[in-house]
């Protein structure tokens, strides 16, 4: 079972799986060659990037979070307004602390190889280290996939089954199916089955603080969006316009019938310009996608009556149920599925979390989840540039204001519909799987090569 503390991530934009993954996979090899005590032998350490990551890594920052990692930094704790000073230090030098704290020479421009030409046989966002002793010998390789949201595993063990659990979960559902079924026999609602798995896991309070931590994380998040103004890094000087159309609205004398569409829309375009401009985010269950959540959330919070900390909680154990089952059953993966595993599945778990805390039955919050991701199916990931801008952005309003007018349609009915969760989960997979390679996040197609004929 995949946990609210794996789902909701606190990081740096911009791409959990081009960003925060490859920061962590190479922080993990750092440590690694801390604990065998190879550490001091270390003179060279080289990262080759692979498939996607060869691909669109530049626009993502993924030389920049390998190098970061490599320096013993981690995505939960770096403070992103220094992580740009460490880079600018090891560029000026010629040195990178390895694992925080041995030095060696390190070049970006020879130790850092983009491969978009080997095969990826496991996954398509794969990454490899090597490091070299100081008379050029092999110390140690290893070999990572960034799968997704952040989540990293050995390539090795791509698609094998996860470990079992150390605790025995009440609940131990992997299809909706079973989730309803559960939630039937037990009397309980969804958010009521993730809570008691979680609480399996981890003592109450933790748990608790866990998500009142990520409220806060989407939370400011937002506010600094809102509160920013200027230019956005990489090249194609998108405008940040969060902090203008907010303005423009709260000036407004007289609210327009549809104002509520451009409050829901605004919040989730001030997360994803603060993740296009290496801010921190939540991973929900992506970077790329990580304003639809939020932006959903805060619907909740700032325009429904009766909103509060407890239905706060219900929106992220239910989301967290809802994202769970398209991870173990499906993909997150841009890379991997397009961006219907991304968008797609955030606005499913952001359409069942609000019917949830609007108080909707099990089968109204499925509904939800499934009228979320049935039109998003097909959805191609193609960011122009390789950035997490054009069409992200804007793609994440859309999939916010998806997810309320999920919930509500599901909320006016009584749970009954023909497409199940569980069907649309295996479609969207069985999409992915057909869908061309030049519309899984590398760039090569769609909007990222027709802008120019614009």
């Amino acid at each position: 079972m995949i946990s609210a503390f794996e789902l909701f991530k606190i990081g740096i934009g911009p791409s959990s799986s081009h960003t925060v993954g490859p920061m962590v996979a190479a922080a993990s090899f750092a440590e690694r060659l801390a604990a065998e005590g190879q550490l001091p032998r270390v003179a060279r350490v080289e990262a080759t990037l692979y498939g996607s990551l060869a691909w669109t890594g530049k626009g993502h920052g993924t030389d920049k979070a390998v190098m970061l990692g490599l320096a013993g930094q981690h995505p939960r704790t770096i403070d992103p307004d220094r992580a740009d000073a460490l880079i600018a230090g090891v560029a000026e030098e010629g040195r990178l602390p390895l694992a925080g704290t041995h030095g060696i020479g390190f070049k970006a421009a020879r130790d850092i190889v983009f491969d978009g030409v080997a095969p990826t046989p496991q996954h398509p966002n794969t990454l490899a280290f090597r490091a070299f002793a100081g008379d050029g010998g092999l110390i140690a390789e290893a070999r990572w996939c960034s799968i997704g949201g952040g989540f990293v595993v050995p390539e090795e063990d791509v698609g094998r089954p996860a470990p079992p659990e150390q605790v025995a979960l009440p609940y131990p559902f992997r299809s909706a199916r079973d989730m309803l079924a559960y939630a039937a026999r037990e009397n309980l609602s969804i958010a009521g089955l993730v809570a008691a798995n979680e609480h399996a896991r981890r003592p109450v309070a933790e748990v608790e603080a866990h998500l009142d931590g990520v409220v806060e994380a989407m939370m400011s998040c937002i506010d600094r969006g809102l509160a920013t103004s200027g230019e956005l890094p990489g090249g194609l000087k998108v405008k940040r316009r969060a902090r203008a159309i907010r303005d423009a609205l709260v000036a407004r004398n007289a609210p327009t019938p549809h104002e509520i569409m451009d409050w829901v829309s605004l919040y989730a375009i001030a997360v994803n310009e603060e993740n296009a401009a290496g801010g921190r985010v939540v991973t929900a269950p992506t970077n790329g996608a990580a304003g639809v959540v939020p932006a959903t959330l805060r619907y909740y919070r700032d325009h429904c009556p009766g909103a509060d900390r407890a239905g706060l909680h219900v929106f992220l154990l239910t989301a967290t149920a809802i994202g769970a089952l398209f991870k173990i059953n499906a993909s997150i993966s841009g890379a991997e599925v397009g961006c219907q595993g991304e968008v797609g599945v955030a606005c499913s778990m952001a359409a069942g979390g609000l019917a949830a805390a609007l108080g909707g039955s099990p089968a109204q919050v499925e509904n939800a989840a499934e009228i979320g991701m049935e039109h998003h199916l097909g959805m191609t990931c193609d960011p122009i540039a390789g950035l997490v801008q054009v069409p992200c952005i804007e793609r994440n309003a859309f999939g916010a204001i998806s997810a309320v007018n999920a919930a509500s349609l599901a909320l006016h009915g009584d749970g009954t519909h023909i497409v199940s969760l569980d069907k649309v989960i295996v479609t969207m997979r069985e999409t992915g799987r057909d869908m061309a390679s030049k519309y899984k996040e590398t760039s090569l197609g769609g909007l990222a090569v027709n802008l120019p004929e614009c």
